[in-house]
């Protein structure tokens, strides 16, 4: 029999310090299946381990850091995604679970495949008859969601901004267009040190009632989600730190 393929998510934590201990954002259940876990799949073997080494200190791992079997996907996936059919064949990578071993799947922060590389793993499974398993663990997307204030029955994830402002602040227009329109809750995301451009972007872009909502930390001890309209937003200090990675939200 085929192995199993657990997709195993992971502290949103990645990058600060301290960080948090894992007991306190992981289910019991999950740092279990992580520590029986002996083959595993991820961004980066570094980040992976040390992953590891924290699941370790909650309860004993199956074999040792040194012997843990350990593939990364390819830089090309990181880059470009891997959420077409075309853009990468996993099934190599999941040999140990056609074999009958139960496998993990581990990004660097949070859910695989969830704004994150993933997918190609999960699809390839599909193909060759292994039975995937979502673990439950902290997602920032819906934790921002929840945390927001706007449409949670209606939302749609869109992934990163331009760089390039006149072409950010087009795309906020039309997002802002689509959420007004719509109902539909529209969230991205950002990387550290591109808040502030992003926030300020917001403030020019959007018209005064629509609603923002901005998460940072989440499931730290910094943890924020504020949510206010922009015409409320304009008289008050940005809501999240520069450095910091972000979920924001706009709707009506």
């Amino acid at each position: 029999m085929a192995g199993r393929l657990y997709l195993v998510p992971a502290p949103l934590d990645f990058g600060c310090d301290p960080p948090v201990a894992i007991a306190e954002v992981l289910p019991a259940g999950t740092i279990a299946v992580a520590a029986r876990l002996t083959h595993w799949i991820c961004e980066n073997a570094k980040t992976a381990r040390a992953y590891l080494k924290r699941v370790g200190e909650a309860q004993p791992l199956a074999l040792p850091l040194q012997q843990q079997r350990i593939a990364e996907l390819p830089r090309e996936v990181h880059k470009k995604g891997d959420h077409k059919p075309s853009s990468f064949d996993a099934r190599p990578l999941l040999q140990a679970a056609t074999e009958g071993e139960d496998m993990g799947l581990l990004s660097e922060a949070g859910m695989p495949a969830i704004a994150d590389p993933g997918s190609s793993v999960v699809r390839a499974a599909h193909e060759l008859g292994i039975e995937v398993v979502p673990l439950v663990g902290p997602v920032s997307l819906l934790l921002t969601l929840a945390a927001s204030g706007l449409n949670g029955q209606n939302f749609a994830f869109v992934g990163y901004l331009p760089q390039d402002g006149a072409a950010r602040a087009q795309r906020l227009r039309e997002l802002e267009a689509l959420a007004l329109r719509t109902g539909q809750t529209q969230l991205f995301i950002e990387t550290p040190y591109r808040n502030e451009a992003v926030w300020q972007a917001l403030l020019q872009a959007l018209k005064p009632q629509t609603r923002v909502a901005v998460g940072s930390g989440l499931t730290l001890p910094t943890a924020s989600c504020r949510s206010a309209a922009v015409a409320a937003w304009k008289i008050q200090p940005a809501p999240v730190r520069n450095d910091v990675p972000a979920v924001f939200a706009i709707g009506a």
